[in-house]
């Protein structure tokens, strides 16, 4: 059963208890045992609600799309009545809260098993998810020496590893498709506004953050994305009306496209030879299809757009934590790039936060423009493959240099950021792994509000190239079902 269970994305699982041949509990059994199994030498799921997860079955799940089959949260938002979190951060360890969130209950209705959460890195900051509050580093499947990526890493991580066939997540700077690339699965971030914010939020860091999933099927994160799409009431703003929807839209190719291949980051600087090698793979299977391709590096100014990302995320995350530290020193509650983050918000005036946010709007008629003649800009996902854990270890409090340091975040994530800057869909496909059996992502983006002609065009490269069977090999049956131990922080 396992081995055949395997061989399923969250829709298949989900057509396999509607006709009977698994039942929800059976779906669940085999999570949890594979939580017990995979998770000490992981690290990626936390505050497990075996007996909510129970509940809910008994009681009946609703009648949607993915009924039955178990799904984990992201431990940052996602605000959840029966799923308290401790948000990435030892501050806020524990945290219950009065309501749901609209993004849970659009899940929810989905009839998920949900029965846990997910490992972040405090303040949802970096690309590596090693929090002080979990006790130990969150590590890839495909190589324990390795991070799954940040801030939706134990998501990539537990999908990746068979733990869950997909999981939510969110992404203000690539939080979702850094996981994607590190841990080989899909990651698909929607136009600004797609999906809901409230109660607990207006908007995120001006605007740039948004839920999303990691899947291993792009029929998967469609379904999630039509189920938990359009605004709350009473957001402040929403995003422009889909044609159709996301599942329509991968029932059947994309026009051709024409599309700007950059082989470098945005402003010119070579990337690593895997994630060069990875792009141009890529680029050669979408011109097979009949799409044309042409060498570009988009005209924006990147460099500003990341000094200005800076300066909101770190207001943003002096916001979240002033109001938690009620006065207390923040030295043993807050880990030291989050206390370096809320003495450079410091800084800062008012009139420097919306000069940031001012320059992030003009980033984003920047990038519009690039597009000019393209319908889709195709980069590599990072500049570098998975990195080793510790690197982005939140051990320094000069949040500005973990930002945009020499080797530090911007140079190891320079594409994803700016697509959340710009409000534009963007993915990464796994299509790539490197000669160290590591995944490789290639990314993806499209025109502003252009969501489903992207993820057809993601649908299509998945049926000329399926990845759904590439599955780390320390987790599928034939080793048992169990991780070899994690070795040493490399710190």
């Amino acid at each position: 059963m396992t081995d055949t269970l395997d061989d399923h994305d969250a829709t298949g699982l989900a057509a396999l208890v509607a006709a009977g041949d698994v039942t929800p509990i059976e779906l669940l059994d085999r999570a949890l045992a594979r939580v017990a199994a995979l998770n000490p030498a992981l690290n990626a799921v936390v505050l497990v609600q075996e007996d909510v997860a129970r509940r809910s079955i008994a009681a009946g799940l609703p009648d949607g799309p993915f009924r039955g089959v178990p799904f984990l949260l992201k431990d940052l938002g996602c605000e959840a009545v029966d799923f308290p979190s401790h948000n990435g951060s030892r501050l806020f360890a524990d945290t219950r809260y009065d309501r749901d969130s609209a993004i849970f209950e659009r899940i929810r209705a989905t009839g998920v098993v949900t029965f846990g959460r997910t490992t972040a890195p405090e303040g949802g900051v970096g690309p590596a998810t090693e929090a002080a509050v979990y006790g130990a580093p969150t590590r890839n499947p495909w190589d324990l020496s390795r991070t799954p990526g940040g801030s939706s890493g134990g998501a990539g991580a537990a999908v990746a590893a068979g733990i869950v066939p997909f999981a939510h997540g969110s992404d203000g700077g690539g939080s979702v498709r850094i996981p994607a690339s590190n841990c080989g699965l899909f990651g698909f971030k929607p136009t600004r506004a797609r999906l809901p914010d409230g109660p607990y939020a207006g908007e995120g860091w001006a605007g740039m953050t948004i839920d999303g999933f990691l899947t291993r099927s792009v029929r998967d994160t469609a379904a999630m994305l039509d189920a938990c799409a359009g605004p709350d009431p009473g957001a402040p703003y929403v995003a422009p009306p889909l044609a159709d929807s996301h599942a329509a839209a991968i029932a059947r190719p994309p026009r051709r496209l024409r599309v700007a291949l950059c082989d470098t980051t945005f402003t010119g600087t070579p990337i690593h030879p895997d994630c060069r090698a990875a792009v141009h793979d890529a680029a050669r299977l979408v011109e097979s299809l009949g799409h044309s391709v042409e060498p570009t590096v988009p005209k924006a100014d990147v460099k500003a757009m990341m000094r200005a990302w800076t300066r909101i995320v770190a207001c943003g995350t002096a916001l979240a934590v002033r109001g938690a530290l009620k006065g207390r020193d923040p030295e043993g509650l807050l880990e030291p790039v989050a206390i370096g983050a809320m003495r450079y918000a410091d800084t800062l005036s008012g009139a420097d936060y919306l000069e940031a946010v001012g320059q992030i709007h003009a980033f984003g008629r920047q990038m519009a423009a690039a597009f000019g003649r393209f319908d889709i800009i195709l980069s590599a996902t990072m500049a570098e493959p998975p990195a080793r854990i510790g690197r982005f270890a939140h051990t320094t409090d000069d949040f500005v240099h973990f930002r945009t340091g020499p080797g530090m975040v911007f140079d190891y994530s320079p594409f994803c950021a700016v697509f959340n800057a710009s409000g534009q869909p963007a993915a990464s496909v796994p299509l790539f792994w490197n000669g160290a059996g590591l995944p490789v992502g290639a990314h993806l983006a499209a025109p502003y509000g252009m969501d489903e002609e992207l993820i057809a065009l993601c649908a299509e490269l998945e049926r000329a190239r399926p990845w759904m069977h590439r599955r780390p090999p320390a987790t599928l049956p034939h080793a048992g079902g169990r991780m070899p131990p994690a070795p040493p922080e490399d710190i």
